[in-house]
């Protein structure tokens, strides 16, 4: 039987999704989440939600051409505004940025407290991202992060429960990613530790306000970088 194609984000993503949950996908964009899970039958059922009607459109025709609408709702909705407790298990965020992932979840708290899981993959403020969750009540217990056409997205599983972190390298990189000493995330460090070095360069000769306040914020980040690579050392 044919199945749908997605990416390796998206794969990896879908991944973290225990099986058997029903899911609530917000910002479903072309539904390609829920189709995917549903095919490898990991999930019995799935609402997709939107707070665009072209992109919710977009995913109901996908849904349509697999045959699954049966089996997944579409619903307009901003936020998780549409959706009614107990309705799902499990929540999936994914590509958008943290301050508005923080927003969706805040507002959406009455909805999403009871959620067994919620699978994040914030593009934006991730450290920042990190702290919101410890701070409100949420444990990351499974992280992933991949490459893909140059970009790299780390993506969480995060459930009910208490997290605190002793360093900020480990919210902003990922404390069970560090901890498991993840290839991606390796690469990904090296290669920021690089364009800080060249940029630090560039900055040498410079001498405003502004370039001395950017060469302090390099230092800085190097300096959680270094904390970051030395789990890879141990």
């Amino acid at each position: 039987m044919r199945e749908i194609q997605i990416s390796r984000r998206l794969g990896a993503v879908a991944a973290l999704v225990t099986p058997g949950l029903i899911l609530a996908d917000i910002g479903c964009d072309h539904g390609y989440i829920p189709i995917y899970l549903l095919q490898k039958g990991k999930i019995p059922r799935a609402i997709a939600m939107d707070i665009n009607r072209g992109p919710l459109l977009r995913a109901g025709e996908h849904i349509r051409e697999w045959g699954l609408e049966d089996y997944i709702e579409t619903r307009l909705s901003d936020g998780a505004d549409a959706l009614k407790p107990g309705e799902a298990q499990c929540l999936v965020i994914a590509g958008m940025g943290g301050p508005l992932m923080e927003k969706i979840l805040l507002r959406g708290e009455p909805v999403l407290k009871n959620m067994k899981e919620l699978i994040l993959q914030p593009q934006s403020e991730i450290g920042h991202f990190r702290r919101f969750l410890a701070e409100n009540g949420y444990a990351v217990i499974q992280e992933d992060m991949v490459e893909e056409e140059g970009k790299y997205y780390p993506m969480m599983k995060a459930v009910p429960g208490r997290m605190a972190y002793e360093k900020n390298a480990e919210y902003l990189y990922g404390k069970l990613l560090l901890e498991n000493r993840h290839p991606v995330l390796k690469e990904y460090l090296k290669k920021e530790e690089q364009t800080a070095r060249e940029l630090l360069e560039k900055l040498s000769g410079v001498n405003t306000p502004s370039s001395q306040k950017r060469r302090e914020e390099l230092m800085k980040e190097m300096k959680d970088r270094e904390e970051a690579l030395a789990y890879y050392e141990m």
